[in-house]
């Protein structure tokens, strides 16, 4: 077989199945029509996995791209003779001590033998390794939170797309390719299953916000189990909202895979390619606004509340331009996908445009606003969205420092989301989103705002925090986003290895390495929460949970690009030459001058 694995179209039975080769642990399978519905067995005599001598057969549940989504759990069905426990046992590293034990999900717990741990570091990467889940034996990704003593698991026991990308990163950076593969084509089959809440369906290329691993027993065979895939598209999600962010953190980790590995076997699959376009298409589709920046709900990424983040909020255009520059680089140049890459390169032009003029804030931008004219009615008006001056609020004039500047929160007609918000700001950097003045114009906001910013416990998720009438109004009274709690101001220490490849490639790792030298006074004392309260981080989040994933994987990561700087390049995108002269011709041209009535779009070639 190629090394580009093609998509096989086979027909079984009444339905259509596009098989994914490569996704079960034998390469020598077949499609075959069960009671459960299609899927894929081992030739007879072949092994799934060996353990002491035991024999297993899988079948891997599988869905059709664009046929028909009949299957609602992708499931892999083990007849076996042992535990799962051995299976883990035979193939865990050597230097992981501490006794693993599953917990029926697929997912493993370990009790940790504190006198074998040398270091803070060590710690984390064996908390790390005890939250992996497992998928007929393979690791498929790691669950959110992995607290012993927390009764109430809600869905912090499920893989989350955006949570993953840190443990992801960590395992890449470590050598270990198999779980970062294994998850990005099992999300990858997720995508294209049919989704629906109240009878409606959304775009098809919807990645889910997270999956479960369940285990059931086999039907008719009371001595083996299947394991199920049962992903969440926001349907089970607390507000219902769709997640936005996961198809675009899907790209950049697929993109960073590939260039730390070198493999590129993936990434030129037929149902990865496929996989990419969906996404694109859902993104670019025509719709009603007209700013180039993604128009989302409340609640759609990280900030998964309400926040009044609802419209054009910064961390959606951030990984939004990141997720376009990763596409274009891994999309192979084909006649049929001209139209796709000519859409993607006028949306890069236009996008960035936009948010380095109209996002970008700092003294002299901020004066500029506060003697704004409003209700201008011309193609050529300098207060564009009527902005209305009364509208800057008081912290800002007194926090705004004269040397440093960021990114606004949000853009929309006569509203501007003056907070800071530190996810959108850093990976503005990392994307080249915001220019080289612009990203050390945030770092050195960062630098003149430590104790606001980093303080006990590195990193404000937003500031200030919405008090009082304002945070009745905006959040609903939400007894979560409290002033200077969870998304509200709260401090969220997986956000460190955010701010270590911003700063690294600016070539500042100064204010990483001391942001880092902050969280290790107390991340591993105070058993690595989730999020911490107060304005200065001072407390331990209300309702945080402990032993939180990313909370982990986000300082093992800041660790492992301090130790060695050059391996960011696997995030960082780095804008080119073209991209840079488009918009230079762009910021020149005044489109206004020169209307026509069929509204064509000029393209930018790049």
């Amino acid at each position: 077989m190629a090394a580009t694995s093609e998509a096989i179209l086979q027909v079984c039975g009444a339905g259509a199945s596009i098989s994914h080769m490569g996704l079960c642990p034998k390469k020598s399978n077949f499609l075959i029509s069960t009671n459960h519905g299609l899927g894929y067995r081992s030739k007879k005599g072949s092994d799934c996995i060996q353990i002491k001598s035991s024999r297993h057969k899988c079948y891997s549940m599988i869905s059709a791209f664009n046929v028909h989504d009949r299957f609602r759990s992708l499931s892999c069905k083990c007849s076996q003779i042992n535990s799962v426990t051995d299976v883990v046992s035979e193939k865990r590293d050597p230097l992981l001590k501490g006794d693993l034990s599953t917990n029926g999900n697929g997912a493993f717990s370990s009790t940790l033998q504190v006198g074998g741990i040398n270091s803070i570091e060590d710690e984390a990467w064996e908390l790390l390794r005890a939250s992996m889940v497992y998928y007929c034996g393979h690791p498929v990704g790691t669950i959110a939170a992995n607290d012993p003593s927390d009764s109430s698991i809600l869905n912090y026991d499920q893989v989350f797309i955006r949570d993953f990308i840190p443990s992801g990163i960590a395992f890449l950076l470590k050598g270990e390719y198999d779980i970062v593969r294994n998850f990005i084509l099992h999300t990858l089959q997720l995508q294209s299953w049919e989704k629906t809440m109240d009878c409606h369906s959304p775009g098809q290329g919807l990645m889910p916000a997270s999956f479960k691993v369940r285990t059931v027993p086999l039907d008719g065979d009371d001595s083996a189990t299947e394991d199920i895939l049962d992903p969440d598209f926001g349907e089970a999600a607390i507000g219902r909202v769709a997640p936005v962010d996961s198809g675009l953190w899907w790209i950049i980790l697929l993109r960073a895979y590939g260039k730390c590995s070198g493999d590129l076997s993936v990434q030129e699959r037929v149902d990865v390619q496929t996989g990419i376009k969906m996404i694109l298409k859902l993104c670019l589709a025509d719709g009603f606004d007209m700013f180039p920046t993604l128009l989302v709900t409340d609640g759609s990424c990280m900030i998964d509340r309400r926040m009044g983040i609802h419209g054009h909020p910064l961390e959606i255009q951030a990984l939004f331009y990141s997720a376009l520059l990763s596409a274009r680089e891994m999309l192979t140049r084909e006649d049929a996908s001209a139209d796709l890459m000519t859409a993607l390169n006028n949306r890069l032009v236009a996008l960035s445009f936009h948010v380095r003029e109209y996002y970008w804030i700092d003294m002299r931008k901020l004066n500029e606003i506060y003697r704004y004219k409003t209700e201008e009615y011309s193609y050529d008006a300098v207060n564009k969205f009527n902005i209305y001056p009364d509208q800057i609020p008081p912290w800002l004039v007194e926090w705004m420092t004269n040397k440093g500047g960021y990114m606004i929160g949000n853009l929309q007609p006569a509203h501007m989301d003056f907070r800071f918000f530190s996810l959108g700001n850093l990976w503005s950097i990392v994307s080249s989103l915001a220019t080289n003045d612009q990203s050390h114009a945030i770092l050195d906001l960062y630098e003149a705002k430590w104790a606001d910013l980093v303080g006990d416990m590195p990193l404000k998720i937003c500031y200030p925090a919405l008090e009082g009438q304002e945070w009745r109004i905006i959040t609903g009274s939400d007894p979560k986003n409290t002033p200077w709690s969870y998304h509200n101001g709260g401090s969220w220490p997986t956000l460190l290895w955010q701010l270590t490849v911003a700063s690294i490639k600016m070539n500042r790792p100064e204010i990483a390495e001391n942001a880092v030298k902050v969280a290790e006074r107390r991340i591993s004392k105070d058993k690595w929460p989730e999020y911490y309260d107060t304005k200065k981080a001072r407390f331990i989040g209300k309702q945080a949970r402990l032993f939180q994933t990313w909370s982990i994987a986000g300082y093992v990561v800041a660790k492992q690009l301090l130790a060695n700087p050059d391996a960011a390049k696997i995030l960082v995108n780095v804008e080119d030459s073209e991209l840079v002269n488009a918009f230079s011709c762009m910021i020149s041209a005044n489109p206004r001058r020169k209307r026509s009535r069929k509204g064509i779009n000029q393209s930018f070639i790049i």
